[in-house]
Parts: structure tokens; sequence; C-alpha cells
């Protein structure tokens, strides 16, 4: 019996599937998959996460079955992206390599309203027609990526703007003008010696 996924070095004629129709899953043992997807793919995730590139990015790993009601699927995550520096927005490399995991139960009820109480184990899941390994990937990759990426030297005190073609002030710039500033206020102090006494 031939194996759900192929080898990729077979040919993109052979490309193993990035989905999978529960039902038709071994019940015996693990299935295992390898999602790389191509460049167009690549590119239109990073759009959608603000990245300003994906570089790769990969799933491997497999869905195992877990009793009669139950799917695991376990895996591993890696990728390398650039994301826009939150101050400057220059890249700033990222590179993940993160565990996945999703428990599938079937007759899971799927929450539903704001006073169902949500399963301790927030990677539990209602079993599901098809498992799709692109929103698999892109939901891993969407958690795993930095929230606040910052560039080599960005600081939040230098997020100053200019006119096209201006360099910016930065805070390093504006001291010495505030030291003027000091200076001139107690030369000034210095001066007035107030109203005289008489």
């Amino acid at each position: 019996m031939s194996s759900p996924t192929s080898d990729p070095a077979s040919g993109p004629a052979a490309a193993a599937p990035t989905r999978f129709r529960t039902g038709g899953l071994s019940p015996r043992k693990p299935t295992r998959f390898r999602f790389r997807p191509e460049a167009e793919a690549r590119a239109a995730l990073a759009a959608d996460l603000d990245l300003l590139a994906l570089h790769a990015l990969e799933l491997t790993g497999e869905i195992r079955p877990v009793g009669r009601d139950e799917l695991l699927l376990v895996a591993q995550l890696t990728a390398r992206a650039d994301q826009p520096c939150g101050i400057t927005l220059a890249p700033v490399p990222a590179l993940i390599d993160e565990p996945v995991q999703r428990r599938y139960v079937a007759g899971l009820a799927a929450p539903e309203g704001d006073e169902v109480e949500m399963p301790e184990d927030d990677t539990t899941e209602p079993m599901p027609e098809v498992i799709d390994l692109a929103e698999i990937a892109a939901e891993a990759l969407a958690l795993s990526l930095p929230l606040y990426p910052r560039a080599p030297g960005a600081d939040f005190g230098q997020a100053l703007h200019a006119a096209e073609g201006v360099t910016p002030l930065s805070d390093r710039d504006l001291k010495p003008f505030a030291g003027l500033q000091d200076l001139a206020a107690k030369l000034a102090a210095k001066a007035d010696p107030g109203p005289e006494e008489g």
C-alpha cells in the first residue's frame, strides 16, 4: 500500500498532498507529511502576515490515530522570514523552529457564544472533515513570529519623522539644544538679582 505522501525528490508530478480527509486516514498507523509551499504561496502568506519576505517555510510531522475518536497531529515548523522593524521599518530577520501539536476529537462541540468554557488545552479541536496543512502552518507561523520586531540600534526615542530627503533629528541631536536652553535660563537667573532691599 503506498503512502499518502510521496517523495518530494520524485518530481513535481508526485507532489505531496496538503489536505487530508480525516475519514480516509489510516486508523492503525501514522500518516506522515512534509509541507513546503512554493514561492508564490509564501509570498501570499507573507502579505497576509505583513511580512517583508518569507524565504522558507516547512511543516514536517505526522497525524497519529489515538483510539477510535481522536487524531493527534505532531509536527515541527521551521521558517525564515523578514519582519519590518516596529520603529524604523528596516528588515528584521526571524528564524522560527517551533513544535506544533493539534488534537482532533470526534464529537467535540465547537465553542459558541461568549459564555462557553474553553478547554485548558487550546490545541484540542473538534474533528474536521479535512486537515489543511497550509492553514495549520499559517496559524502556527503567525503565533510564533515575534510581536515587536526591533532592528539593531532602533530606539523608540529615535522615532522622529522628517520630510523626504531630510535627515530627521534624533534625541542625540536635540540634547545640545536642550543644554543650551538650560544654560540660558541659569544665566538669566544670575543676571536678574531680583528686587533690591532698601
